[in-house]
């Protein structure tokens, strides 16, 4: 009895390990606050802290052609798993694709209309050295598809062309893809590399807030109320933006596809949205998510593929962020983006993205290297958002998490990988999830489940 009550006992130690990124999530509100007082009280010396946000942004900078290389790489390799896992995987990554080509595309609407940045005047020079930047960049067809091609594989990473770091990415993934097993090896070496280049951005983040701090004084000290305002109709307007992507999108799926209340559901998921809530990332809901999907009746395989790839390339909140965060910087920095502009640098955020779920700082840096690969004049203007983006990861985080419960139950059901019979019983509260194991209880799958057992183990490596 002695050796049951160890495994009972041990994993209990890590969950009273406290986050330490709440306390920077603490200073950096702190640090806002600061910088619009000294920005109201004091603008002429506000204004002279800027270049505090603008280190920072330099060492997010910094970051952005390993955190590229990385995530395309081992997205492409997440790809290669579940296309080998036949109709889920396929059916699982075109739902993806076309969801984040709807949140791009809701996030695009939404900020054309808002404008939030437009009339928020920052500084003349910071204008005209972003105007002049902009000219500087012109190019006609020919250059810019030949600046793509890098001097060398590893030129790429040094120049300040992030589409050559994207084109040296895809061209090594496709390589290791069609490596096959040989290129197992080096996909985790990538792996490693990512591991220690999030370890970076960690601490590099740890100086958010003094970048918040000189990046709003500067900006409040220069425009005044009115870069409050501009920042508050952002915060309001994302905020909106995905209650309503939400509820009538996801919601109006759920219920035409699986016949299911999309409330009831979030119900379900009560505990995951509250801890998502308190800690700002969909991450730490994984686990959970997993076991209470399989609890409510969609088989193992379903949830086993959909899940870990769809917290990779199923990020609806991280889109609608990054499109409205782009609008914004483009019209605060007096450069506004015409359509034209907008749809090359969407389609580089959807790429960009994939992968950098769940890390701080990760959206940031991939954001800044979307910008400098299409005006490289408003990377500087990652610094507008900095004090607010800590304040908009909760909202990023519970869309992307409602994202991901709703596509297992409309994937479950679109391959009958799912038990509505249970799914009714569970969601009616008839079949409590143990919350004492984490486990579900058994269940039975669908027979087709057995023969796709290795393809389930391929999916969860």
């Amino acid at each position: 009895m002695a050796a049951a009550k160890s495994p009972d006992t041990a994993p209990a130690a890590p969950v009273t390990k406290r986050d330490r990124t709440h306390y920077l999530y603490i200073a950096v509100i702190i640090a806002v606050a600061l910088g619009i007082t000294v920005g109201l009280v004091a603008p002429d010396f506000a204004v002279e802290l800027k270049p505090i946000g603008t280190g920072f942004v330099n060492l997010i900078k910094m970051m952005i052609s390993p955190i590229i290389f990385c995530t395309i790489v081992l997205g492409i390799g997440s790809v290669r798993k579940a296309a080998k896992v036949g109709a889920v995987g396929g059916i699982a990554l075109g739902y993806f694709l076309v969801m984040s080509l709807v949140a791009l595309g809701i996030g695009l609407v939404v900020g054309n209309i808002l404008e939030p940045g437009t009339g928020l005047q920052i500084t003349d020079a910071v204008k005209d050295a972003g105007h002049e930047q902009v000219d500087a960049e012109a190019k006609d067809t020919t250059e810019f598809l030949l600046g793509l091609i890098p001097t060398t594989m590893v030129s790429a990473f040094t120049s300040e062309t992030v589409l050559q770091t994207l084109l040296v990415a895809l061209l090594a993934g496709f390589a290791l893809q069609a490596m096959g097993s040989a290129g197992e090896p080096i996909l985790r070496g990538v792996q490693h590399i990512q591991r220690l280049v999030f370890r970076i951005l960690a601490m590099v983040m740890w100086a958010a807030p003094i970048g918040a701090f000189g990046a709003i004084a500067a900006v409040t000290g220069s425009a005044g109320v009115d870069a409050l305002k501009s920042l508050a109709v952002l915060m309001l307007g994302f905020y909106i933006t995905c209650f309503l992507f939400v509820f009538i999108v996801l919601g109006a799926l759920l219920r035409i596809v699986s016949g299911l209340n999309i409330f009831t559901l979030f119900k379900y998921l009560g505990r995951e949205f509250l801890l998502i809530l308190s800690t700002s990332s969909s991450e730490s809901a994984l686990p959970r998510l997993i076991a209470k999907m399989e609890h409510l009746g969609v088989s193992k395989p379903v949830v086993g593929i959909t899940v870990p790839t769809g917290y990779s390339f199923n990020l609806d909140g991280t889109m609608i962020y990054m499109t409205m965060a782009s609008l914004f910087i483009a019209d605060a920095m007096g450069t506004p983006m015409s359509i034209g502009e907008q749809i090359p640098l969407l389609l580089f955020l959807l790429v960009a993205s994939k992968g950098a779920a769940g890390v701080t700082g990760a959206g940031l840096a991939t954001l800044a290297g979307g910008l400098q690969s299409h005006k490289p004049a408003l990377v500087d203007g990652i610094g507008l958002i900095v004090g607010i983006d800590r304040f908009m990861s909760e909202a990023r985080a519970l869309t992307n998490f409602a994202g991901n419960a709703v596509a297992t139950v409309l994937i479950g059901t679109w391959t009958k990988e799912i038990d509505r019979g249970r799914v009714d019983q569970v969601l009616a509260g008839q079949l409590p999830f143990d919350e004492a194991t984490l486990q579900n209880d058994g269940h039975g799958a669908p027979a087709e489940a057995s023969e796709q057992g290795d393809e389930k183990e391929l999916a969860k490596a």
